[in-house]
């Protein structure tokens, strides 16, 4: 039995190994512009001082601070890795794809590029949604709740570790579409399946949304809630590419069976 997994395992650990070099020398690239994309992730949350509080950018930048001697750089670490995995995410894909193919057939096999492109494409469009619309709500809503009674200031690294968990949350949440498109290329589901399971998938996004989001109820909602329409969009995709049979064939089947 290990002899007949063993050339899966061995094909998963070449995978995993070019993902990791891929992500490395990546990050590596990343480092030389990690102030640039600090800056960029820090933007959401000195727009929203600046709009909230009504001080000066400058003003706004000092409210960022360390509490360590070394934070900076580890924190320099993090937004070049941050940056790193982004940047490698169509070599993380295609990697996954290239383990998944030897099981599939020539015509399931022509898919790889649509899928790549597609699922790089939709996490960019889910960082995107989570960087211009949710972090900006939720930043404004955390500031002026809290504004009255304290004087706020805001750990870079803790900030960045709860800025990224956004983006990478709402990225993968993104993914449904794809997912469902793969899953439906290879006959496993149809729309009439999911149209079924939209109850419980309600219920599963929002356990989803609760594990990829921070722990508050805004960002839940509004992850929560463009998964719902994901989900929607996914049983269209479905359809049109592995659709339910209809019900008079299943009739129509069972009555020659009969005669």
């Amino acid at each position: 039995m290990f002899d007949d997994i063993r050339p899966h395992l061995a094909e998963l650990r070449k995978r995993l190994g070019i993902s990791v070099v891929a992500v490395i020398i990546m990050s590596i690239v990343m480092w030389n512009f990690h102030d640039a994309i600090l800056a960029w992730i820090t933007k959401p949350l000195v727009t929203a001082l600046v709009s909230t509080a009504k001080i000066s950018p400058k003003a706004a930048m000092g409210m960022i601070v360390t509490r360590e001697l070394s934070e900076a750089f580890f924190v320099a670490m993090k937004v070049s890795l941050f940056a790193g995995l982004l940047a490698a995410l169509p070599v993380l894909l295609s990697q996954i794809w290239l383990f998944i193919a030897p099981g599939l057939y020539a015509n399931e096999k022509k898919m790889m590029i649509p899928i790549v492109v597609g699922g790089t494409g939709m996490f960019l469009v889910g960082a995107a949604f989570a960087y211009y619309l949710v972090t900006p709500l939720g930043f404004a809503f955390f500031i002026e709740f809290g504004s009255a009674s304290f004087v706020p200031m805001y750990n870079i690294g803790e900030y960045v570790e709860f800025f990224t968990k956004i983006l990478f949350g709402f990225g993968l949440a993104f993914e449904l579409p794809v997912v469902c498109y793969f899953l439906a290329l290879l006959g496993l589901i149809d729309d009439r399946m999911m149209i079924n399971f939209f109850r419980y998938a309600v219920v599963i996004i929002f356990i989803i949304a609760a594990i990829l989001t921070p722990p508050d109820v805004i960002s839940q909602l509004l992850m929560a809630a463009p998964l719902v329409l994901l989900y929607g969009l996914s049983i269209l995709i479905v359809r049109a590419v592995n659709p339910a049979p209809k019900e008079e064939h299943f009739i129509e089947d069972e009555e020659e069976t009969i005669d």
